[in-house]
């Protein structure tokens, strides 16, 4: 099957599920994640590594179901999430603002990683799991140190942004890892 572009759907990588969805269920797993992309912070508020981990499986579990577009949400809106909230940062929640662009890449980070290694090159999804997560973390990590020395963001950030971001994607992981086995279970 083709589209517009003149590429089959199997060969581009956003396009890519692990097994098949009907539009129906990714758009209901679409407005699943969302809403826990979204409302984590406003539902589990405290302590923000629970946060972190829901939203670390949610984006893993939409890189092995959604397709393209529908990953756009998934993507951006735990950082609205928790700006809107404005909880889990407490006064330094607009800091969050300097801060969002690169967690949203970091986001991307680790879709890609999934979309990429597990699901293109059929990487071990452990190894898969353990890149995206170092990968993300990266980033972030280095992303909120050169903001830090520019001064644009205090100290605190570099603890979150750094070994708590791998704690809470490796969780969220293994959260969503056995979340999708086991949904693969049903389906078959």
């Amino acid at each position: 099957m083709k589209n517009n572009f003149g590429y089959g759907y199997k060969e581009t990588l956003w396009n890519m599920q692990e097994y098949f969805l009907s539009h129906l269920q990714q758009n209901v797993e679409l407005v699943i994640y969302c809403a826990l992309c979204l409302f984590a912070p406003f539902f589990l508020g405290h302590p923000q590594l629970v946060v972190g981990v829901v939203v670390n499986a949610a984006l893993i579990l939409a890189a092995l179901n959604m397709k393209n577009h529908m990953l756009i949400p998934i993507i951006l809106l735990p950082s609205v999430g928790v700006l809107s909230r404005g909880l889990i940062f407490g006064p330094f929640t607009n800091f969050l603002l300097v801060m969002m662009p690169f967690i949203w890449i970091g986001n991307f980070i680790l879709i890609y990683a999934f979309k990429k290694l597990m699901l293109e090159k059929k990487l071990n999804r452990w190894l898969t799991l353990g890149i995206g997560a170092v990968a993300k973390t990266g980033f972030l990590f280095l992303s909120a140190f050169v903001l830090f020395k520019l001064n644009l963001l205090p100290a605190l950030f570099l603890t979150t942004m750094g070994l708590f971001q791998l704690y809470t994607a490796v969780a969220g992981g293994v959260l969503a890892l056995g979340i999708h086995t086991a949904k693969k279970k049903l389906i078959s």
